[in-house]
């Protein structure tokens, strides 16, 4: 085990350690493999076949790597991805334990500096499930150290707790993310919001941060960046915004718009801003949840949406084909 951190060593922004842009070439997608019934109440059996669907795009271009518990977990994710005709030489399994499904979130930040000796290193943040909304999480907080040992590279411990998905970064200097989100007291009520920047930058390489408020109704993950804002380039970002005045996501989506229009980026140059239509509710048993198309993820051949049965759907595939056009856009029923 190496850790760089330790000992009162450099920060990876001091090393130049940073952390890519999703559109950058990836080798692999880490994922953790779903087996949590609570969360998919009654219903989990419905969530392989597009799983495994969207494993499928993204093998087509890149390693897909899989956190399991055990043989009887890769055996039945091996069954459900052949169903799907995944090319499995691209499939590595790892019996990693998880509480939970969500590896944007507990997964490692890797970070890379090609001019380095080791040019990769990754960043263990600490994972709390969301603001302790859903323990355990004890399995998930170890996930980046067991893939730090595995991968034989050195990583960093911050000490603090940071969702992947509350981050989103150009990959030149500039990390997008939100109030509601970073600044909850349920994530790291001893950190004001200077402290916090100055993690973000010592941790992640960058040098300027963008806030954006609120994060859309029935986001139990207090308001991540992935489900409202994303970088599609060095200078632009889709947002969703909602078109249904008496709906109560058009003003929290109309202010974060009017901010995003108001940004400069690390050069001084003005953000980009391209808008993307929200579904309709999605209720389920009387709770709203928080669908959004720009929930997607940027492979190296393949953009994956989700998408809901919804009127809005092409629309939104429509736009985001237009801001990847080296890349098949493809939406998956979620």
């Amino acid at each position: 085990r190496i850790d760089l951190s330790k000992g009162g060593l450099m920060t990876p922004a001091e090393l130049r350690y940073y952390f890519p842009a999703e559109f950058a070439p990836q080798k692999a997608m880490w994922l953790s493999w779903p087996h949590k019934e609570e969360s998919w109440p009654g219903k989990i059996q419905t969530i392989y076949a597009p799983y495994s669907q969207f494993v499928k795009e993204v093998a087509l271009g890149q390693e897909v790597h899989i956190n399991v518990a055990d043989v009887a977990m890769q055996a039945f994710a091996t069954q459900q991805l052949e169903l799907a005709g995944v090319h499995m030489d691209r499939v590595f399994f790892h019996f990693f334990p998880t509480n939970d499904a969500w590896c944007r979130d507990h997964g490692p930040a890797f970070l890379i500096n090609p001019e380095a000796a080791i040019p990769k290193v990754l960043v263990k943040w600490n994972y709390n499930a969301w603001g302790e909304k859903y323990p355990p999480h004890d399995l998930d907080n170890q996930i980046p150290i067991q893939i730090a040992q595995a991968l034989g590279i050195p990583y960093f411990t911050p000490g603090i707790v940071m969702a992947g998905g509350s981050v989103e970064f150009n990959g030149k200097g500039t990390l997008l993310t939100s109030k509601a989100c970073l600044l909850n007291p349920n994530r790291n009520p001893h950190l004001n919001q200077e402290q916090i920047e100055q993690y973000l930058c010592d941790y992640y390489g960058v040098r300027h941060i963008l806030w954006v408020g609120d994060g859309i109704m029935g986001d139990d993950t207090d308001g991540h960046i992935d489900d409202i804002t994303r970088f599609v380039n060095a200078d632009t970002v889709v947002t969703v915004v909602e078109e249904n005045k008496a709906d109560g996501n058009y003003e929290i989506l109309q202010e974060n718009l009017h901010l995003l229009q108001q940004m400069r980026l690390e050069d001084g140059k003005q953000l980009n801003v391209v808008e993307l239509p929200m579904p309709s509710p999605v209720i389920w048993e009387e709770q709203r949840l928080p669908a959004s198309y720009a929930n997607f993820y940027i492979a190296n051949e393949v953009v994956v949406v989700p998408t809901f049965r919804d009127k809005n759907d092409q629309k939104a595939l429509d736009i985001l084909g237009y801001c990847f056009p080296t890349r098949r856009v493809v939406g998956i029923d979620s």
